[in-house]
This record gives structure tokens, sequence and C-alpha cells, in this order.
């Protein structure tokens, strides 16, 4: 099921929509990085391409991390 979340980033309210397995997963990258997951979603946020969405890039980087592409 796809789902609305809220985060605050940089003091700002934004929102986005997952799959409770994208949600969930990104959950799991931030326990392991020992970060909250608001920060882990800032970090995405902060690194993504212009034209990318939140909730696109936050998928990519779900993706990426099962992959082995990213730290």
């Amino acid at each position: 099921m796809i789902r609305k979340h809220s985060a605050t980033l940089h003091g700002h309210r934004t929102s986005f929509t997952l799959e409770d397995e994208f949600w969930s997963e990104l959950k799991t990258i931030a326990v392991a990085r020992q970060k909250s997951v608001a920060g882990l979603i800032a970090e995405i946020d902060d690194g993504r391409d212009a034209e990318s969405n939140l909730s696109s890039a936050l998928r990519v980087h779900v993706l990426r991390h099962l992959k082995g592409d990213t730290a």
C-alpha cells in the first residue's frame, strides 16, 4: 500500500508518498547508519537532482542501497 508521510527538512514540513515496503527499508537504513529517519531523508533530499521529486529520490536511494551501490 502507498501512504503519505511527512517530515521536517531544514525547518520546513514536506510530504511524500511511499509504498510501505520502501518506508520500512528506509527506516532500516536509518537505523543501520545511526541516523534519524528525518536526517536520512534530509540527506537524500539535499543530494537529489532538481528535476527529481523527493518520493522518487527516496525509492532510488533504497534501491541503490539494496543493490550495494551506496554507503
